[in-house]
């Protein structure tokens, strides 16, 4: 039964190898395109931020790389060190990014407010899901609504994962909108902004599409149980 769930796994976490690498390698590419204007990250973002009228949010420079993230309980924006001091349109674009999820935030985005009331559901259930569904395999035919409580466990992680694919897009959207705007960019260099905000948003198609095959297994196994019985 669990030889299916591995071989589910080994396969996004190929493919899911295989879009981070490709978004390495087009960040590197686009950190060597300078920009119109010799911006940092940092700047970029304070300048989105206050061309949306959001003074209460700070831009913060984080550990890692492409550890990009927008924290709206602590309404900062955190950059990687190369975004928050780079110049290029690599930076411009993650930045202008980040910053597009606050914007979201201050306009009450619904699926962003969605996104946002999961967090804590998803956080808390995921500590002990797995076992659940261990659990429910292990007495699918004694206690097979255990299974099917862990199935519903793990429908939230999906769930959560699709919500996330809107919020993504929209983010990415609203920051190639003002970037083409401010004038940062030239029209290829827009190309390649747009290009590299694609490839990180298959990295949550790919976590989405994975989470979706995982469900349908664990579902498979529990009707597959109840029709043995």
């Amino acid at each position: 039964m669990f030889y299916g769930e591995l071989i589910i796994a080994g396969i996004f976490m190929l493919i899911s190898w295989a879009v981070g690498a490709r978004l390495k390698a087009k960040f590197k590419e686009y950190s060597n395109t300078p920009l119109t204007r010799n911006f940092t990250g940092k700047e970029i973002a304070e300048r989105m931020l206050r061309e949306h009228g959001i003074l209460d949010v700070t831009v913060i420079s984080t550990e890692g790389e492409l550890t990009d993230h927008y924290n709206p309980m602590k309404k900062t924006v955190n950059l990687s060190a190369s975004v928050y001091n780079g110049s290029s349109v690599a930076a411009a674009a993650i930045a202008a990014h980040e910053c597009g999820h606050a914007v979201q935030h201050v306009k009450a985005y619904r699926f962003l407010q969605m996104r946002s009331a999961l967090v804590p559901i998803v956080s808390a259930t995921s500590k002990w899901m797995q076992w659940v569904l261990l659990a429910g395999i292990l007495l699918l035919h004694s206690f097979p609504y255990l299974l099917l409580a862990g199935i519903a466990l793990f429908s939230l992680t999906t769930i959560f994962s699709l919500i996330t694919l809107p919020v993504e897009f929209d983010a990415s959207k609203r920051a190639l909108a003002w970037v083409s705007r401010s004038g940062l960019t030239t029209f290829e260099a827009q190309g390649k902004a747009k290009d590299a905000l694609k490839w990180a948003a298959l990295t949550y198609v790919v976590a989405a599409l994975a989470s979706i095959a995982t469900l349908l297994y664990y579902i498979s196994i529990f009707t597959g149980g109840r029709r043995s019985d």
